[in-house]
């Protein structure tokens, strides 16, 4: 932290401000995370774009929430209060999928939990107006953008009302907000009324009168109809995705109680000018000095020397929320700004040779999916990729690829790596293989990570993600390229249990597929009814509002334990659970001694008789042939390329 000066981060304290010669400062940023200054940081991001704009801006982070004396430390602001949870919904940072409390919290100093409230986008909104009754408040960020409907909130277990009318706020802004915060900064510069802001892209507010609407709309069921009927949340989470395009969007109107919900439509996607701008802006790329003597921000170690060069994802997975956040079209920076980004890392005093990431929501895309979508928008009805490519994607990978060349050159740069997310299907579907051959040879620390999910083409299919044959083919082909260039890399897939579709029977099926492998995956995640994805719509409600067909839920904690369990079947804790999954599943042949058996049987001995043999439990006789199975289920390789004997994951050039 030697080599930056307090003056180089944004004023955090009176004191701050009055050693810049500032008596006076227009926005008040408050945010749940530490103040970290790197473009990794949401309300980071939108501190730096008001300051290039002339505004000065001064951040709050984690204050105390308990009264409105911390939101008025650094005195009143000129214009407004701008306020985020942070990088994570504050529900999802806090708890579990299980719903127990998380014990760390890695945007915070020191990894500590607390330091910020349950639905903080709500507690912080309330105490700032109760600390500047008169001052308009705009809330933003992840948290708010996922809430801006009424939504169904999985640790009440109910539906929600939009999150800007429990915080109580002016106006909420929703997706990238640059440009709909710099709007309103401009505005209320001019001193118009915060209440005439009824028009701007990205933004939702609150009316008396729909007819104040700006564009054309369509309305949705009320706060009270999706509260109390099922198939009309469905229907109401269907028209929110489909009208969620800049192109072709139209406004959205939800009633709550008497007034209205009024959504505009989303801001369009920055242009590579204009992400370059943000991206160059002047950020330290350190957490702020106060931190140290707290053990710093952990949430930064993993980004510091990661670069984000694109911003938008076509795969639209349905239990992601990228599609209804950053949204479906893909936009990127320049090759020339990455580069000076890469290169003024290298200059860095801890910087030891390695980029560690060059990504984004999905590291291979750099471009809009087909050209169609710059006129017409994204399709409302089909997705870009799942179940099947569209015949209109565009799938070229030679511009990431030179991008990745040049940086492989810069001066000082030992190895660049791709830790994000990539989508194999994607990458299959270019006819060009150079870019994945090159992946293989350069880029990949070790391990790569990617996504099957399952193995259960109709769960596949429930999660927006592409049947198992096409992972298997990608798993043939990168155990290829290892063999050819001598590598010994492995892949981390990403597993779910639970997801919405997901039966018992399909969890004992990728369990066995699993087995036939001979992998247990250490990755598994229970599916997480976060706020605003189409999985959680399922989840809710038992329709998948794509086509308001009924689908089966996992809702109980007890199976989805069992599902879980199934897929960490050798973990001796689990052991219980996996044979009573087995039973109910109508699946005993799976608990013996054969090779396809996941469990030896569950059998308690009677006290030995004799010479101390137990009485029960003996061997039991050949299993009768399972039952037939979903498929697929094959013998392919699943989660290594080509080990070496004795070889450890990650092999010995692993950092």
């Amino acid at each position: 932290m030697n080599e930056y000066d307090v003056t180089d981060f944004l004023p955090v304290s009176k004191a701050d401000m009055e050693s810049r010669g500032w008596w006076w400062y227009d926005f008040l940023i408050v945010t749940g995370d530490a103040y970290v200054d790197h473009p990794s940081f949401g309300p980071t991001v939108i501190a730096r774009v008001l300051e290039a704009e002339g505004f000065r801006v001064a951040i709050l982070a984690q204050p105390d929430w308990h009264d409105a004396e911390a939101f008025r430390a650094m005195g009143r602001p000129r214009l407004g209060v701008m306020i985020g949870s942070g990088n994570l919904d504050s529900m999802v940072a806090h708890y579990t999928a299980a719903k127990k409390r998380r014990s760390e919290d890695f945007y915070s100093p020191g990894k500590k939990m607390g330091l910020r409230p349950d639905r903080a986008v709500i507690v912080y909104a309330n105490r700032a107006r109760e600390a500047f009754p008169d001052l308009p408040i705009v809330i933003g960020g992840l948290e708010a953008s996922l809430r801006r409907f009424a939504h169904y909130d999985y640790w009440d277990d109910k539906v929600r009302r939009s999150a800007l009318v429990d915080a109580g706020a002016d106006i909420l802004v929703y997706g990238m907000g640059e440009t709909a915060c710099m709007e309103i900064a401009r505005r209320l510069k001019k001193k118009q009324p915060i209440s005439s802001m009824t028009d701007i892209r990205g933004t939702a507010v609150m009316v008396s009168d729909p007819s104040l609407c700006a564009y054309d709309s369509v309305t949705v069921p009320s706060f009270e109809d999706v509260s109390s009927s099922m198939s009309d949340y469905a229907d109401a989470t269907r028209v929110e995705y489909a009208e969620h395009d800049p192109v072709r969007g139209k406004a959205i109107l939800q009633k709550h109680d008497k007034r209205w919900l009024l959504v505009n439509p989303p801001a369009m996607p920055l242009s590579t000018k204009e992400l370059d701008r943000v991206a160059e802006l002047p950020y330290t790329r350190q957490y702020h000095p106060m931190y140290e003597a707290m053990g710093g921000v952990p949430g930064l170690e993993e980004v510091k020397f990661s670069v984000i060069h694109n911003r938008g994802c076509f795969g639209g997975c349905n239990f992601c929320a990228l599609a209804f956040h950053q949204g479906r079209m893909v936009t990127s920076r320049s090759h020339e700004s990455v580069i000076r980004e890469v290169t003024a890392l290298t200059k860095l005093p801890d910087f030891k040779g390695y980029i560690n990431d060059v990504g984004g929501p999905s590291a291979n895309f750099r471009h809009p999916s087909c050209q169609k979508q710059l006129k017409y928008g994204m399709c409302a009805d089909k997705r870009c990729l799942a179940p099947t490519p569209c015949k209109n994607l565009d799938a070229d990978h030679s511009d990431y690829l030179s991008l990745l060349r040049k940086l492989r050159a810069i001066p000082g740069v030992k190895k660049v790596f791709v830790r994000s997310g990539i989508r194999y299907d994607y990458m299959l579907e270019d006819k060009n293989q150079e870019f994945f051959s090159e992946l293989v040879k350069y880029h990949i620390s070790g391990q790569l990570k990617v996504a099957p999910e399952h193995c259960i083409d109709s769960v596949l299919d429930y999660m927006g993600k592409p049947h198992i044959g096409v992972y298997e083919q990608f798993m043939d082909r990168y155990r290829r390229l290892n063999d050819r260039y001598s590598k010994e890399q492995y892949v981390v897939p990403y597993l779910m249990s639970s997801h919405p579709g997901s039966t018992l029977q399909d969890a004992v099926a990728l369990a066995q597929y699993l087995n036939r492998l001979g992998r247990q995956p250490e990755q598994v995640q229970d599916f997480y009814p976060t706020p605003g994805t189409i999985s959680t719509c399922m989840y809710y409600t038992g329709i998948d509002p794509t086509t308001m067909q009924r689908v089966y839920v996992a809702k109980t904690p007890h199976e989805k334990a069992m599902q879980r369990a199934l897929l960490q079947w050798k973990r001796p804790d689990k052991r219980k659970l996996v044979i009573e999954a087995l039973k109910e599943a109508g699946r005993e042949d799976l608990i013996g001694y054969g090779p396809e058996c996941l469990v030896r049987p569950d059998y308690s001995p009677k006290k030995p008789a004799g010479k101390g043999k137990p009485q029960t439990g003996s061997k039991p006789k050949a299993q009768a042939a399972p039952p037939e199975e979903k498929k697929p289920v094959s013998k392919k390789g699943w989660a290594k390329a080509k080990p070496k004997k004795n070889a450890r994951p990650g092999g010995k050039k692993h950092k």
